[in-house]
């Protein structure tokens, strides 16, 4: 089956849909710091290919599928000291969301699933909070699959796993699959790895990028990161994508 991009449909080929058999993915992300070698919408970036991975898998399975435009503003305290780093409510950021899952019900659609690898606690809580809300307020499915959760993470490779994942290797070599000319390799190759777990500093009630270990709001290893490995972490975020959809349809 297609996948289709909303934005660019027309609004009669959109009432051409089988709306109510169709998975509608929307892409979050965040501006936010990566490191001094990616740009701010690296998590935007990440999720419009997690998002158009997915819909590749679910398309081949005989699902129609529809890509909203990313949400590219979120909650993103951790790296609010950064300069570039734009931060908005977790409130906000749930309000939006079942906004659009309520807009979406009404036009009968099936289900909507958040494609996110932006891993800000607060930002988290608000995307679990508005699937609650969502279904509380019986709209359509919201499906969100946490990468910080069991199973998933444990896919995503050893450095994530580790907590020290962000802007390094894991990220990195995503960004370098899909826009390699947006990462300032030379940068990139000179970087120490640093160690620091963030998702421990998290839980040692840590509150930025820096108290965490990271003063230049990267952690891991990014020069280890390759395109290839890239191409490998985006067919898993795609099957983790359609694993959660498919658990809920």
């Amino acid at each position: 089956m297609p996948v289709y991009e909303l934005a660019q449909l027309t609004w009669e080929e959109v009432s051409g849909l089988d709306r109510g058999r169709t998975i509608v993915v929307l892409p979050v992300g965040a501006i936010e710091a990566h490191g001094p070698h990616l740009p701010l919408d690296t998590d935007v970036v990440i999720a419009g290919a997690m998002a158009r991975a997915g819909a590749k898998r679910l398309g081949a399975r005989d699902k129609e599928v529809l890509i909203l435009p990313a949400l590219a503003y979120t909650a993103a305290r951790f790296a609010a000291a950064f300069h570039g780093t734009l931060s908005i409510s977790a409130i906000t950021v749930t309000a939006v969301i079942v906004d659009l899952a309520r807009s979406l019900t009404d036009h009968g659609f099936g289900v909507l699933a958040i494609a996110n690898a932006h891993l800000d606690p607060e930002h988290l809580t608000a995307l679990h909070e508005a699937v609650t809300l969502a279904r509380a307020d019986r709209l359509l499915p919201v499906v969100f699959p946490d990468l910080t959760r069991k199973p998933w993470a444990s896919r995503l490779g050893d450095e994530f796993k580790s907590g020290a994942c962000h802007a390094g290797q894991f990220e990195t070599s995503i960004v370098l699959s899909k826009k390699a000319d947006a990462v300032r390799d030379k940068i990139r190759q000179s970087l120490a790895p640093n160690p620091q777990s963030l998702s421990e500093a998290i839980k040692a009630g840590k509150r930025t990028f820096a108290e965490a270990g990271g003063p230049r709001a990267y952690f891991g290893d990014p020069a280890a990161a390759t395109a290839n490995e890239g191409l490998r972490l985006m067919d898993a975020l795609g099957s983790i994508l359609e694993e959660a959809v498919l658990a809920e349809i």
